[in-house]
């Protein structure tokens, strides 16, 4: 993500975190249907995962809203209701990849299946790269 733009800076890490909490979510469903035999534990977390990350995405959405109809002009209170709200993303895509990294290490359906294993690699660091992004744009502002 570039860092350029101005004052339209907090729609655009908005519209990452609307992005990859979407991509998060759909990622709960590609790990179920990859693996069928995948142990309940693991199906029930991702299917409350789905859940969650569901409503966050929305969430993302009504502050997209909030934003758009702000104008140029982005009150300092939206900005840093805007900031608490990435911070939550990263977190909460911090625990998304603690789960799928648990997955890929305890699950024994993944262990015999080395096309979930490379799927999993590849989500863990997707959602690493939001992480990123998220750091980036936290740490510049303090």
């Amino acid at each position: 993500m570039q860092f350029y733009y101005g004052p339209q800076m907090p729609l655009r890490i908005l519209d990452e975190a609307e992005f990859w909490k979407h991509q998060e979510e759909e990622h709960t469903v590609v790990i179920r249907e990859l693996v069928s035999h995948l142990e309940s534990n693991f199906v029930n977390a991702l299917k409350e995962w789905e859940k969650v990350l569901g409503e966050t995405h929305q969430h993302v959405v009504r502050y997209i809203e909030s934003v758009t109809r702000s104008g140029s002009y982005v009150s300092a209170q939206l900005y840093q209701q805007v900031l608490q709200l990435t911070s939550f993303c990263l977190n909460q895509s911090l625990e998304f990849i603690k789960l799928c990294q648990q997955i890929k290490n305890e699950s024994k359906a993944i262990s015999e299946n080395p096309t979930a294993k490379v799927v999993l690699n590849h989500i863990i660091r997707e959602s690493e790269y939001f992480v990123g992004v998220a750091q980036a744009l936290l740490y510049s502002e303090n």
